[in-house]
């Protein structure tokens, strides 16, 4: 991950490079993610929580069955991730990635 600006990250995963930056919504602190490889350069909103030691990230992405993918503006969007909030099914599995001396 690198720093593109004070408020953007560029992220190389698996081949594929992101666009990240911090997007709270309903009062949840989410990350927008947008894919640079794609040719319609789709966004998803990813949940994140950072360990109290910084050595474990866990995501969480929005479940495409409670936000449908067709959702293409972020002001639906927004309205869609307020109205679940607290919907349990509104994030898919988490995935874990670990700090590496």
């Amino acid at each position: 991950m690198r720093r593109l600006d004070d408020s953007n990250y560029v992220v190389y995963y698996d081949g594929d490079l992101f666009r990240a930056y911090h997007s709270d919504v309903a009062e949840m602190p989410l990350v927008s993610v947008q894919d640079l490889n794609s040719n319609d350069r789709k966004y998803a909103y990813v949940d994140w929580k950072l360990s109290d030691d910084g050595k474990r990230l866990t995501l969480r992405s929005v479940n495409n069955k409670v936000i449908p993918n067709e959702t293409n503006d972020s002001a639906a969007a927004a309205a869609l991730l307020t109205k679940n909030a607290r919907n349990p099914e509104l994030f898919g599995e988490e995935i874990e990635f670990r700090k590496e001396k």
